[in-house]
């Protein structure tokens, strides 16, 4: 047996149970003790530390081994090595004497018991030299068994619960493992209980041949598991008889045992349970007993309490009704008190008319200012109530209208003490003002309240405002409009007002500080401040501001026009609205200072829109001035070098213009702005912008249409020109040469004119872009609200673009014509008779294109690269289309103008492909058909005549202009074609 001190780590007791348990399921540990405080975990026994520290690891207990050794010094081991035998032989005999009735089992178990603690006893022994000794047979002797339950000691340590065994009496003292009800109390299992026993009376064969190996080195081990040395040979034929595991008859005397405490405890539990229901089932009866009273009483308690609250509930109504007879008389004497002083006062005022020298004090201290001016109030409204109800009847005693009378007398002496009074109060009012007293004005103005409540000296006070005198008005003119002799901006403008709205801003935060600490009703004060500087500052500043021009005679640009007017109404109306906003978060009371303010606009509201649409008529004319002021003066500057060449320079100038279309998108978006800032209602706000887009729809389909109408003018006059040049039959060479030199300045006027065309196109398709985008963007969702304006809107601006299209297809017809009549010219000029009839002089044919298919092609190449750029789409593929089918058609009458002959065929088939390559950037298939069956007929000239008839077997459709074509050859005549085809095509019909 050895001593293992181990390192541990433990936080909490949670860590401590977990440790204990989990130390305690590994077999040959006899004694398990835990330092606390110094972290460490003593182990008695022959267990392997490395496999302890292995399962605490792996439970997540930080472990070390710090030192092994033996369990006790070897000096003090080999001592009781000789007497314990001897001490141990009388005690074997004794029991084999006293205990006759033990079961034999018992007696081997306990001679066992020497030979397990001398083979104990000898392993140090055998640790420091080998002992010639033989080694008896490992006979355990059973011990009480560790329980990983573990007690704790004084000093912080956990030691086995049964490392001594509990001698409750002489029967208990003989069995090995001794049970108590206390050692099931707790965390108590029977898996650790029994296991621990098992493996420590169980220990493994292996383990046991591997020691024997290891302290014995030459020594044999028997199969038993006992060791074999030279002098125990004889004694080896006797030990095989003994049993290999005798541990097992004492692992079964041990279950008998525990089974036979267990019934005795399960006995002593049962009687213990019968005694508990017992004593339960008697206390519950007293307890209910108990309850049952208890429950009585407090019935009782409730009812004796409802009779109280019934009383005192009785009591306090008798006591509320007598003191509300208590407080009605009071007020009935209060009020009969303060009838009779009024009555003593109206008497006095009743007195003498206009005599008001005799009156009672109260009404000439000034000390008593309140008080006398409630008592006038008071007579006064009660005097005036008695006339209107004398006035009613019909007064038939003479004391009544004297009555009356009397009373009328003492209104007017109270009318004109009132007056005095309060004419008093304003007077002290304005001094305590001019000194900044604001407790004898706070004092005046309370009293004041009770005559018209308190609205004389409100209106007095806020009259009196140095804010609304004359000369400061004409400042804010000054500082908004700058100099009488100066064109004020927007810009300006928006300046000046944003500074004398934030002054008035300050004011009114100021007064208000002053009105919140006089005004018993400063809401009421307030209002009537904001109200008069809405109506009366504030509207004298935009009189002169915003000054309506006429419709009829507009102001010129040069003045700044209508839009000058718009942009100082947008301006003045959106800084007067922060300014209402503003004062609205001041305080104003009740005000409608939102109503106040559009009131102030109404009058420029109401036509705005016709103003709006007047302005862009007059910004589009005026552009449009500018615009030809502007070509007019390029024009004198530049100069016009022949008719022609003059033309195309003006064309340019007059082109459409992507930005002028720009600046009108920008006007009417300037426009939509307003629109939304005037229009409060959707559905206003709807028409409104309908009304202004029209107008923007209307300037871009006229400022289009006029471009693309200059445009087609020059295309027309380049016509003009070019038909009053054509050569005529019969001329002299220099009058040929000078027309052929004015019609090739033709063909450039021509060329020209087509550029700026597709030029004017496709700005033309970019300021539609450009509008569309627009509606979609800013104008669709306005429409909304307002139903049927959005699909209106649409055919509107579908109906404007239609004008443009018609005029864009007109030009786009003549920009074909011109270029076909360049064509016909350039073929009619440069197409020889001999490039299709060459003699037959032996010379290789020639494969080159002829000089007008070569100047054909480069001429629509350089002049179809504008239209490729301008167009795009569906109007590309169109225009390509038809220019395509009319160069076909122009071929096919150039050619039948001449005769071919084989080579000249070969001639033909090439020029065929040179313009078949060309169209095939058209991107139009039709067009690229007509040219391939071209290319077929063209074999007509090449084939001997006797196999005319196989060339056309697969295309039956283009016979008709083949045999135009056959018409064409050099041989027609002299192969007789005409009478073979017509039996050709007779038999194949």
């Amino acid at each position: 047996m050895k001593k293992y001190i181990l390192k541990l780590d433990l936080q909490d007791a949670k860590d401590k149970r977990r440790a204990l348990k989990t130390v305690s399921t590994v077999s040959g540990i006899d004694e398990i003790t835990i330092d606390v405080k110094g972290k460490k975990l003593t182990i008695l026994g022959t267990v392997d530390p490395v496999s302890v520290v292995s399962k605490l690891r792996k439970k997540n207990l930080p472990a070390g081994i710090i030192s092994v050794g033996p369990a006790k010094e070897p000096q003090k081991k080999e001592e009781p090595k000789k007497e314990e035998p001897k001490k141990e032989e009388p005690k074997k005999d004794e029991a084999k004497g006293e205990t006759k009735k033990d079961d034999p089992k018992k007696e081997e178990t306990k001679k066992d018991e020497p030979k397990k603690e001398e083979e104990k006893k000898a392993e140090p022994a055998r640790a420091l030299a080998p002992a010639p000794a033989p080694v008896p047979a490992p006979v355990l002797a059973l011990a009480p068994a560790p329980e990983p339950v573990m007690n704790e000691s004084k000093d912080g340590r956990k030691t086995n619960r049964f490392s001594k065994p509990a001698s409750k009496s002489v029967s208990t003292d003989s069995y090995p493992l001794v049970l108590d009800i206390e050692d099931f109390k707790g965390n108590f299992s029977f898996d650790a209980l029994f296991g621990n026993l098992v493996n420590e009376l169980l220990p493994s064969h292996l383990e046991e041949e591997t020691d024997a190996l290891e302290g014995h080195g030459g020594n044999d081990v028997m199969p038993n598991g006992h060791l074999r040395t030279p002098s125990d040979t004889g004694k080896s034929a006797l030990e095989l008889s003994s049993p290999l595991f005798p541990e097992v008859d004492a692992l079964l005397l041990l279950f008998k045992n525990s089974c036979t405490q267990l019934i005795d405890l399960r006995k002593e539990v049962d009687g213990k349970l019968s005694n508990l229901k017992k004593e339960v089932a008697a206390q519950d009866s007293r307890h209910r007993k108990t309850l049952t009273e208890l429950e009585k009483g407090v019935d009782g308690l409730f009812t004796s309490f409802a009779r109280l609250d019934s009383r005192i509930s009785s009591v306090g109504q008798t006591a509320a009704k007598i003191g509300d007879h208590l407080q009605s008389a009071d007020a009935q004497r209060q009020t009969a008190s303060q009838t009779i002083d009024l009555i003593k006062y109206l008497m006095e005022f009743n007195s003498s008319p206009g005599d008001l020298m005799e009156l009672s004090p109260l009404f000439s201290d000034d000390s008593r200012v309140a008080e006398a001016a409630s008592i006038a109030q008071k007579l006064r409204s009660f005097a005036e109530e008695d006339i209107g109800r004398q006035s009613m009847a019909v007064s038939s005693v003479v004391g009544n209208a004297t009555a009356s009378r009397g009373l009328e007398v003492a209104v007017a002496n109270l009318q004109e003490y009132c007056n005095e009074l309060e004419n008093r109060l304003l007077a002290r009012f304005d001094a305590a003002s001019q000194r900044r007293e604001l407790s004898t004005m706070a004092e005046c103005a309370k009293i004041l309240s009770q005559f018209n409540r308190g609205t004389s000296a409100m209106q007095h006070y806020v009259g009196l405002r140095p804010m609304f005198d004359l000369e400061v008005m004409n400042a804010d003119t000054r500082l908004v409009l700058g100099d009488p002799g100066s064109q004020p901006s927007p810009s300006n403008v928006a300046s000046g007002l944003s500074s004398l709205y934030k002054e008035i801003i300050e004011t009114v935060r100021k007064e208000a500080a002053t009105i919140m600490a006089v005004f018993p009703s400063p809401d009421d004060v307030m209002s009537i401040l904001v109200q008069r500087v809405l109506e009366d500052r504030v509207p004298k500043l935009l009189d002169k501001l915003l000054m309506k021009p006429s419709l009829v005679n507009p102001p010129h640009m040069e003045e700044g026009g209508l839009i000058l007017y718009l942009r100082m109404l947008a301006v003045a109306y959106e800084k007067t609205q922060e300014l209402a906003k503003e004062l609205r978060g001041v305080g104003c009371g009740d005000l409608d200072v939102e109503g106040l303010t559009e009131s102030l606009f109404h009058a420029h509201k109401d036509i705005y829109i016709e103003y709006e649409q007047a302005s862009l008529r007059q910004l589009y004319k005026s552009k449009m001035e500018e615009l030809r002021a502007e070509t007019q003066q390029s024009n004198e500057s530049t100069g016009t070098i022949g008719r022609s060449k003059g033309a195309s320079i003006a064309s340019s100038h007059q082109q459409i213009s992507v930005t002028v279309v720009t600046e009108f998108v920008r006007w009417n978006e300037e426009a939509i702005s307003r629109c939304n800032l005037f229009s409060s209602q959707p559905a206003t706000l709807a028409a409104n912008v309908r009304a202004v887009f029209t107008c923007l729809l209307d300037q871009v389909s006229l400022y289009i249409t006029e471009g693309l109408e200059r445009a087609r003018d020059s295309l027309t006059e380049a016509a003009a020109l070019r038909e009053r040049f054509v050569l005529g039959t019969s001329m002299s060479r220099r009058v040929a040469a000078a027309a052929a030199s004015a019609a090739e300045a033709a063909a450039a006027a021509g060329e020209s004119s087509f550029r700026s065309f597709m030029v004017a196109v496709q700005r033309c398709g970019s300021s539609v872009a450009i509008v569309q985008q627009y509606f979609a963007n800013s104008i669709s969702r306005l429409l909304l609200p307002l139903d049927g304006s959005h699909a209106a809107a649409c055919e509107e601006m579908a109906s404007a673009m239609s004008s443009a299209e018609g005029v864009a297809y007109k030009g786009l017809q003549q920009c074909i014509e011109t270029v076909m009549a360049e064509v016909e010219r350039l073929l009619s000029a440069e197409q020889k008779a001999t490039d299709y009839r060459s003699p037959d002089d032996g010379i290789a044919p020639d494969h080159r294109p002829t000089n007008a298919c070569t100047r054909v092609v480069a001429y629509l190449s350089r002049v179809l690269e504008a239209a490729f750029t301008a167009l795009e789409g569906l109007n590309k593929q169109a225009f390509l289309t038809e220019l395509g089918n009319r160069l076909h058609k122009g071929l096919l009458n150039h050619w039948q103008k001449f005769t071919f002959n084989p080579s000249g065929g070969l001639r033909l088939k090439r020029d065929i492909t040179e313009y078949g390559e060309f169209v095939r950037s058209f991107n139009a298939p039709s067009v690229d058909e007509k040219f391939e069956l071209l290319g077929i007929m063209a074999n007509v000239f090449i084939v001997a005549p006797e196999s005319l008839s196989t060339l056309f077997e697969g295309t039956p459709s283009i016979r008709k202009d083949a045999q135009t074509f056959i018409q064409l050859r050099e041989d027609y005549k002299s192969a007789k074609l005409a009478a073979r085809l017509s039996s050709l095509w007779a038999s194949s019909s």
